[in-house]
C-alpha cells in the first residue's frame, strides 16, 4: 500500500483494487462464498419465508468509544433482521473509500467487523469497494444488506401493538448517541460513557422462541425511543403511555443531555431494543430479558392503551404529562 493511505487507483478495478481484496479485506473477512468473487453471491436459503434489510453508516468519527463504523454496520444489520423475528445469515458489505484515507485505519475497521460477524455467525456472502476523490467523503462510508430466516408463525410488526399490551425497554436509553457526540470535535465533554452498539441476535432470538405471541419488537436507533413509540403508536393506531421514572437513563446521559439539551428519548441507541407483549407476558419477558447481559437492565417504561391513538404520552417525573413527539430535524446528526 503505497505511503499506507488509500489512492483512486484502489477504486480502479485493476491491480491495486486486488491488491486491496486481499491485503486488507480477505485477510480478515475470508471465507468459502466470499471467496468465490463473483460480483453476486450464490445462496442455498430453501426457506421461503425471509426478512431482507438494507442500510447506509456514515457514522462521524469513525472510532468512539465502545465500538467503529464496521461494528456499527454489522450490528445495525443484524438487529433490523432480528426485529422482525428472524436468524440473520447473510451479510453484504460496501466500502466508499476516500482518496487519502489510512490504510491502518481501514484496516482496523475490517478486523473489528470480521471479530463481531464471528460472534453472530452470520455469513458476509458478497462485497464491493468503491474510491471517491479527496474531500467526497469521510474517510468510509458502508453499506450492508442482510438475510435473515423468518418465522412465518410470527408477527412482530410494528402496526401490531394493542391496547392493553406493555411496553419494555432492554436496557438504558441514549447511550450510543451520547458515547459518539463525546468525541465530536467541539463537543467534547468528560464521561466514561461507552457506546451500546451490539448485535442482539442472543437477546431477542431465544425470546421469541420461547414467546412467539410477542406483538412487536422495535429497535430504537435514530430519533431514538420517541421516535420508535410514534412510529408503534400511529402504525398500530393505539396509544402509549410511558412514565418518565420508569425509563432507564444512566446518570451520564442526564448529564451531557442536560447540557446540550437533548431529551434521552430523542438520543440514538445501537445495542437496545422496544418489546411489546400481552400483559400475560409481562414477567416472561422480563425473565428471559434479564438473564443477557444486553437485557439485564430491561424494564417496563409504559403500556398501551384506547385513549389518544397514534400519540405517545409521558407521565413527568413532577406529576405533569407532555406529549412525546418525533424530532422535526436531526438533533444529533452522523450518529450511525
Amino acid at each position: 500500500m503505497e505511503n499506507g493511505i488509500i489512492t483512486i487507483a484502489h477504486g480502479g478495478g485493476g491491480t491495486r483494487t486486488q491488491q486491496l481484496i486481499n491485503d486488507i479485506i480477505r485477510k480478515h473477512l475470508s471465507n468459502p462464498i466470499l471467496d468465490q468473487l463473483d460480483d453476486s453471491a450464490s445462496l442455498e436459503v430453501p426457506e421461503t419465508a425471509l426478512a431482507f434489510t438494507t442500510d447506509s453508516y456514515v457514522v462521524n468519527p469513525l472510532f468512539f468509544p465502545g465500538g467503529d463504523i464496521g461494528i456499527l454496520a454489522v450490528c445495525g444489520t443484524v438487529n433490523d433482521l432480528v426485529m422482525q423475528g428472524a436468524e440473520p445469515k447473510y451479510l453484504s458489505l460496501g466500502l466508499i473509500l476516500e482518496e487519502g484515507f489510512a490504510v491502518a485505519d481501514l484496516e482496523r475497521i475490517i478486523q473489528s467487523t470480521a471479530a463481531i460477524l464471528k460472534k453472530t455467525d452470520v455469513t458476509l456472502a458478497t462485497g464491493d469497494t468503491k474510491v471517491v476523490e479527496r474531500g467526497k467523503g469521510n474517510g468510509v462510508f458502508i453499506n450492508t444488506s442482510g438475510i435473515g430466516i423468518r418465522n412465518p408463525a410470527v408477527n412482530v410488526h410494528v402496526s401490531n401493538a394493542r391496547a392493553g399490551d406493555v411496553i419494555i425497554v432492554t436496557g438504558t436509553v441514549g447511550d450510543h448517541g451520547i458515547a459518539v457526540m463525546s468525541q465530536r470535535e467541539g463537543l467534547q465533554f468528560q464521561t466514561s460513557l461507552r457506546s451500546d452498539v451490539a448485535p442482539l441476535d442472543g437477546l431477542i432470538l431465544p425470546l421469541v422462541r420461547e414467546i412467539p405471541s410477542l406483538h412487536v419488537l422495535r429497535d430504537p436507533t435514530r430519533g431514538g425511543v420517541a421516535a420508535a413509540l410514534c412510529d408503534i403508536a400511529g402504525a398500530s393506531q393505539v396509544g402509549i403511555t410511558i412514565r418518565e421514572k420508569a425509563v432507564p437513563v444512566k446518570k451520564e446521559v442526564v448529564g451531557a443531555c442536560n447540557l446540550l439539551g437533548f431529551d434521552p428519548l430523542h438520543v440514538a441507541n445501537e445495542g437496545k431494543a422496544i418489546v411489546v407483549c400481552a400483559q400475560q407476558d409481562t414477567d416472561r419477558v422480563l425473565a428471559l430479558l434479564h438473564t443477557h447481559t444486553f437485557g439485564k437492565d430491561a424494564a417496563v417504561i409504559g403500556s398501551v392503551v384506547s385513549a389518544h391513538p397514534g400519540t405517545v404520552i409521558e407521565e413527568t417525573a413532577i406529576g405533569g404529562e407532555r406529549i412525546v413527539e418525533m424530532t422535526t430535524g436531526e438533533d444529533l446528526p452522523r450518529i450511525c
